[in-house]
């Protein structure tokens, strides 16, 4: 018998992951979003690298959908990229929470594969920006891998994708962050808006 195809064994890794995740965890997430709204906060996404991306892509699926209040630093590159030439790179999303009054009300919510490590200086502007949030009574969320790092240790609420093969862990965690953040907007705890698909297209049935 000839062994798995890559393609196989890494699909197979992705089912596990979904049989593992913490739906207590996702669950209480959706609650801290919807409380967030509720008392009028605003949400900062906060991630670099496919993270970066990540988080683009779910501010603007908290904005149409939840009708809440979001926003990336890594967006404007103009001001991202002056802030870490003139300040540094460890405190520039920091920096970006502060010139944006982040306060009590606000939410910064962390996508990472390792969620931060000062120690090992991985990461660490990252590191400041949850630091920042709790030194403004603010909240923190994320939904990272490995361990979680500096994140898992200081979030009100943290998912963890769980690592099933560790030299697969980056992929999944990003892959991951994709499906709980889409599962987030999808919430009847969230959701406001109707996604255009599933308002225009035909119903159909076996």
């Amino acid at each position: 018998m000839t062994s798995p195809s890559f393609a196989s064994r890494y699909l197979d890794e992705t089912i596990e992951i979904v049989r593992q995740l913490e739906v207590a965890a996702i669950e209480r997430l959706a609650r801290l979003v919807a409380d967030v709204r509720e008392h009028g906060g605003r949400m900062f996404f906060i991630g670099v690298g496919g993270s970066a991306a990540n988080c683009s892509h779910a501010v603007n699926d908290f904005r149409k959908l939840a009708d809440i209040e979001c926003y990336a630093p890594t967006d404007n590159v103009a001001e991202l990229t002056a802030r870490i030439n003139d300040d540094g790179w460890s405190g520039a999303f920091a920096s970006w929470l502060r010139a944006s009054r982040f306060s009590s009300r606000d939410l910064v919510f962390v996508m990472s594969v390792g969620g931060g490590d000062r120690e090992r200086n991985v990461s660490p502007n990252i590191v400041e920006a949850i630091d920042y949030a709790r030194s403004m009574h603010g909240r923190v969320a994320g939904i990272v891998g490995r361990d979680g790092g500096h994140c898992a240790k200081h979030a009100d609420v943290c998912v963890i994708v769980p690592t099933v093969t560790p030299e697969n862990v980056t992929p999944h965690a990003e892959s991951f962050q994709a499906v709980i953040w889409h599962l987030l907007v999808s919430h009847p705890l969230i959701k406001r808006q109707p996604t255009k698909w599933e308002s225009v297209a035909p119903i159909l049935h076996p």
